[in-house]
């Protein structure tokens, strides 16, 4: 007995094609007996290797060497082209990079070596074909654009899964173990029992969001954690303080998208207020700090003032009087040309090894209007400044704030105490951090401003609005971001889990419905029909709340063109929601390299068992309704790389193409639905409707995943 140790946590392009081929050699050869063993591990033992294989014979094989092993005993893997099937599991290694760069010439040379191929190597199934298809399959960037694109890969993907469906067995066992470990963890929860200190005399949070753009998910966390410990946990108070004090970013319509955004959330702060409301209050704060000799004037250009703060210079002006600081911050407040090349400084630190306390600014002037107080002010606050105030000053009692304000906290605890307020009790708790999804607000209005999204409710767009047009659910999300917790640990999410939490709470109430695509669409005419039948069917099996909806049967059908091209000459399969057919005839293209199926003659077989059926697949009467006409957009991740740096341009990493459309023909029930109905089109997916049927512009339908990754 051979027996096969896999490290389940390591890239899948890497274990795959080994699982695919173990278990090609148990179809093949029954009496072939290789036990798999599933490790929560990202690497075995001292080896460090993926795949661990040890022989009947004694002898210990890893990785790569392990497909070598088993092609040179089991003969069908080569099929006498030991040579070339060499080649591609060489070449198969290129397929492995999480990179959309990396990818990109593989993919073209795999394209043009299987255009009028349908294996790699020779006449049949190969270790060849397992070692690539694995590979892919097993490569979240590369699966993502071969599910979405027409071309020869997909073309001979597709085929390979179709002919030998026990591939996905072995796709099934690597999930399974996946999902064990994922339930595990989610069965354990997230802990809020974080011994939040002095909260026997209340609780009060705010949540000081920046009106200079709309909240993402990101945002979300941190709300939905202000709101727990005040409401859930406390029975405190909450409060939403607008952060507007730059006014060169801020406006009216972030300012209400926030608030609109927070409600969708199930967010209703107690009291909602504004910087802006404590601008004089802050203005006497600054003043009180120069005069106590812990603030200055300074006009060092920025660039310098820079340097000098990373290299721990002394600024020229940090030891000028407290009068010339008074006169410099009175010039400022006017907003002259002179007061503008001035700026107010903490006097902290010169070298202190922590940088946030290198003598922070703390005031500036900006000339820009601002949307709540016009022109009176020239002179504003600095975040760093403005927040350790008006913590103290509106009674908050913790102030919750993600783990990489971590530098600055010092600064806020030094600000409390030169101005002798209140101090606030800080927790810190990690952000949320998305592969491959950039949550920085600068690069998000870069994304917006040069148009490679739509808006901030781009349904690609990491936005609370952007992920809810997608498809996401409030309770979802609400769901997902409080089991993460307010733990200080920083982890990249993955998006599977999030969708799939959002599934959850969509299958149960989306109404089932009915497309075809129109591409290559195949009319197929039924014998046994008489005539056009109309009847009710629940709209869904399993919840009969939702009603019915109508279903139409008549002679002349249409169906999709991938399922036509899997039917075989008298072949039994299942119409679904109407009964068995056995396929008679079937035509096709004239042109042989196409293979096309033009049309199809089905004869009615009701009394046929549909459990026992391989194939049951969906179909549209063409007579006796109005099909509408609808688009089925799909999406893919905006960045080719799991995560940004901060010196990383993202221009670098944007995906070519991440919005595909395809048209289709949906039933007739399709017309009444209203944006934002979300409905299942069986067999394709879950949908979210962003345009409804009207004025014969087709309904345009947005797909939402399921966190499945495949």
């Amino acid at each position: 007995m051979s027996h096969l140790t896999v490290a389940a946590k390591a890239n899948n392009a890497f274990l795959l094609p080994t699982l695919l081929a173990v278990n090609y050699v148990k179809q093949t050869l029954p009496g072939t007996d290789i036990t798999v063993v599933f490790e929560d591990v990202e690497a075995i033992g001292s080896q460090g290797s993926k795949l661990e294989l040890k022989t009947d014979d004694g002898k210990t094989i890893y990785d790569d060497d392990i497909l070598k092993h088993l092609e040179n005993i089991y003969e069908p893997l080569q099929a006498g082209n030991t040579e070339q099937v060499d080649e591609w599991l060489k070449r198969s290694t290129a397929l492995r990079p999480l990179d959309f760069k990396a990818l990109d010439q593989p993919l073209k040379e795999l394209d043009s070596h299987l255009t009028l191929r349908s294996y790699i190597v020779g006449y049949s199934l190969t270790l060849a074909d397992l070692a690539v298809w694995g590979t892919l399959r097993g490569n979240r960037i590369a699966i993502s654009g071969i599910r979405k694109a027409a071309t020869p890969t997909s073309r001979w993907f597709s085929f390979i899964e179709t002919a030998y469906p026990w591939v996905t067995i072995a796709v099934a066992e690597l999930s399974a173990s996946a999902q064990k470990r994922k339930a595990a963890a989610s069965a354990a929860g997230a802990s809020y029992n974080i011994g939040l200190p002095n909260v026997e005399n209340g609780v009060v949070t705010r949540f000081p969001p920046e009106p200079s753009g709309y909240l993402h998910i990101g945002h979300a966390k941190a709300a939905l954690l202000n709101d727990y410990f005040a409401h859930e946990q406390n029975k405190g108070t909450l409060i939403c303080r607008f952060d507007d004090t730059n006014p060169s970013k801020e406006n009216q319509e972030f300012e209400d998208a926030i608030k609109h955004d927070l409600s969708l959330l199930g967010i209703y702060p107690d009291k909602t207020s504004f910087s802006s409301d404590y601008f004089q209050e802050m203005y006497e704060y600054c003043i009180q700090i120069i005069k106590d000799g812990k603030a200055y004037a300074d006009d060092t250009e920025k660039e310098v003032m820079q340097e000098e703060r990373f290299n721990g210079i002394e600024s020229k002006r940090r030891n000028e009087s407290v009068e010339d600081n008074l006169a410099r911050f009175a010039e400022m407040k006017t907003g002259s040309v002179e007061g503008q090349r001035w700026c107010i400084r903490a006097k902290i630190s010169v070298d202190d090894l922590n940088k946030a306390l290198r003598d922070p600014v703390i005031y500036r002037c900006n000339m820009e209007p601002h949307h709540r107080t016009g022109s009176t002010w020239k002179i504003y606050p600095t975040y760093d400044f403005c927040v350790p105030i008006l913590d103290s000053l509106e009674g908050v009692t913790h102030a919750l704030r993600t783990t990489e304000y971590g530098d600055r906290n010092a600064q806020y605890v030094w600000m409390q105490e030169a101005l002798g307020i209140r101090k606030v009790h800080i927790w810190d708790f990690s952000r949320v951090n998305f592969i491959r999804a950039v949550l920085s607000k600068r690069k998000l209005t870069k994304l917006v401003d040069e148009g490679v999204v739509w808006g901030w409710d781009d349904p690609r767009m990491p936005t609370i609005r952007g992920i809810r047009r997608r498809g996401m659910t409030v309770p979802a999300l609400r769901e997902f971001i409080l089991k993460q917790g307010p733990s200080r640990n920083v982890v990249n999410l993955d998006w599977t889990l999030f969708w799939a939490t959002n599934r959850k709470y969509i299958d149960p109430v989306a109404p089932r419905h009915t497309a075809v695509d129109k591409q290559d669409v195949v009319p197929a005419t039924v014998s046994g029909v008489d005539g056009v039948q109309t009847a009710d069917k629940p709209k869904h099996g399993k919840n009969a709340e939702l009603g019915s909806k109508k279903v139409v049967y008549s002679p002349k059908i249409i169906l999709d063109q991938a399922d036509a091209a899997t039917f075989k000459q008298d072949e039994e399969i299942t119409l679904m929601n109407w009964g068995n057919a056995i396929v008679r005839k079937i035509n096709r293209d004239a042109d042989a390299a196409t293979g096309k199926i033009t049309s199809l003659e089905l004869e009615l077989h009701l009394a046929g068992d549909v459990k026992k059926t391989d194939k049951k697949v969906t179909w549209l009467a063409q007579e006796g309704q109005d099909l509408v006409p609808v688009e089925l957009v799909d999406f893919d991740y905006l960045i080719t790389k799991d995560k940004i740096e901060k010196d990383e341009d993202i221009h670098d990493f944007l995906t070519p193409q991440t919005e595909f459309r395809s048209e289709a023909f949906a039933d007739c029930n399709v017309a009444g639905l209203a944006e934002g109905d979300i409905i299942q089109f069986e067999r394709k997916g879950y949908f979210r409707l962003d345009r409804p049927y009207k004025d014969g512009k087709p309904a345009v339908f947005f797909n939402i995943p399921t966190g499945k990754t495949g």
